[in-house]
Protein backbone atom coordinates (compact mmCIF):
# COMPACT_ATOMS: atom_id res chain seq x y z
CA UNK A 1 0.00 0.00 0.00
CA UNK A 2 2.88 2.08 0.19
CA UNK A 3 1.75 3.51 -3.70
CA UNK A 4 -0.89 5.68 -2.64
CA UNK A 5 -1.06 8.88 -3.61
CA UNK A 6 -3.20 11.18 -1.52
CA UNK A 7 -4.61 14.73 -2.40
CA UNK A 8 -3.70 16.98 0.20
CA UNK A 9 -6.00 19.82 0.64
CA UNK A 10 -9.13 17.52 -0.42
CA UNK A 11 -10.34 16.03 2.97
CA UNK A 12 -13.81 13.78 4.17
CA UNK A 13 -15.32 12.83 7.23
CA UNK A 14 -18.01 10.80 7.84
CA UNK A 15 -21.44 12.82 7.78
CA UNK A 16 -22.16 13.79 11.79
CA UNK A 17 -24.98 11.38 13.50
CA UNK A 18 -27.42 13.85 12.88
CA UNK A 19 -27.41 14.31 9.08
CA UNK A 20 -30.31 13.53 7.18
CA UNK A 21 -29.50 10.09 5.15
CA UNK A 22 -28.95 11.61 1.67
CA UNK A 23 -25.84 13.59 3.60
CA UNK A 24 -22.88 10.95 2.70
CA UNK A 25 -19.74 12.42 4.03
CA UNK A 26 -18.46 15.93 4.57
CA UNK A 27 -15.72 17.24 2.90
CA UNK A 28 -13.55 20.16 3.02
CA UNK A 29 -10.93 22.52 0.65
CA UNK A 30 -8.09 23.78 1.96
CA UNK A 31 -7.04 25.92 -1.04
CA UNK A 32 -3.43 26.41 -1.45
CA UNK A 33 -2.54 22.92 -0.59
CA UNK A 34 -5.16 21.40 -3.34
CA UNK A 35 -3.97 24.32 -5.79
CA UNK A 36 -0.43 23.13 -5.17
CA UNK A 37 -1.15 19.09 -5.46
CA UNK A 38 -3.38 19.79 -8.52
CA UNK A 39 -0.90 21.97 -10.31
CA UNK A 40 1.93 18.65 -10.14
CA UNK A 41 -0.28 16.40 -11.78
CA UNK A 42 -0.87 15.93 -15.36
CA UNK A 43 -4.43 15.27 -17.03
CA UNK A 44 -7.45 17.02 -17.35
CA UNK A 45 -9.02 14.59 -14.97
CA UNK A 46 -7.90 13.54 -11.58
CA UNK A 47 -10.20 10.44 -10.70
CA UNK A 48 -10.04 9.55 -6.53
CA UNK A 49 -11.22 7.13 -4.26
CA UNK A 50 -12.72 8.43 -0.78
CA UNK A 51 -11.29 5.28 1.75
CA UNK A 52 -11.47 4.63 5.03
CA UNK A 53 -8.19 3.45 6.90
CA UNK A 54 -7.92 0.76 9.09
CA UNK A 55 -8.66 3.05 12.35
CA UNK A 56 -11.56 4.36 10.81
CA UNK A 57 -10.05 8.00 9.56
CA UNK A 58 -11.14 9.13 6.08
CA UNK A 59 -9.55 9.89 3.40
CA UNK A 60 -8.75 10.49 -0.17
CA UNK A 61 -6.28 8.46 -2.71
CA UNK A 62 -5.44 9.24 -6.57
CA UNK A 63 -7.28 6.45 -8.59
CA UNK A 64 -4.14 5.75 -10.74
CA UNK A 65 -5.99 2.46 -12.34
CA UNK A 66 -5.36 2.50 -16.19
CA UNK A 67 -6.43 -0.04 -18.14
CA UNK A 68 -3.52 -2.47 -19.91
CA UNK A 69 -2.16 -2.24 -23.42
CA UNK A 70 -4.63 -5.01 -24.78
CA UNK A 71 -7.16 -2.78 -22.71
CA UNK A 72 -8.01 -5.51 -20.70
CA UNK A 73 -8.86 -4.35 -17.01
CA UNK A 74 -6.05 -5.02 -14.60
CA UNK A 75 -8.07 -3.85 -11.58
CA UNK A 76 -8.07 -6.20 -8.62
CA UNK A 77 -11.25 -8.63 -7.92
CA UNK A 78 -12.27 -6.67 -5.16
CA UNK A 79 -12.43 -3.38 -7.70
CA UNK A 80 -14.52 -4.66 -10.23
CA UNK A 81 -18.77 -4.49 -9.70
CA UNK A 82 -20.54 -7.68 -10.73
CA UNK A 83 -23.59 -7.33 -13.04
CA UNK A 84 -26.68 -8.32 -11.63
CA UNK A 85 -29.15 -10.41 -13.68
CA UNK A 86 -32.17 -7.79 -13.98
CA UNK A 87 -34.90 -7.32 -12.63
CA UNK A 88 -38.90 -8.01 -13.54
CA UNK A 89 -40.56 -5.11 -12.26
CA UNK A 90 -43.92 -5.95 -13.57
CA UNK A 91 -43.51 -3.00 -16.54
CA UNK A 92 -43.04 -2.86 -20.06
CA UNK A 93 -40.08 -0.69 -21.46
CA UNK A 94 -42.64 0.17 -24.17
CA UNK A 95 -45.17 1.18 -21.35
CA UNK A 96 -42.49 3.74 -19.90
CA UNK A 97 -43.05 7.67 -20.87
CA UNK A 98 -39.42 7.94 -21.03
CA UNK A 99 -36.27 5.98 -21.40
Amino acid sequence: MSDIQFINGLNFKAPNEKAPEYVKAKGSIKRADLISTLQGMDGDWVNFDVKVSQNGKWYCAVDTWRPNSEGQSDRPAQRQESKAAPVDNGFDDDSIPFK
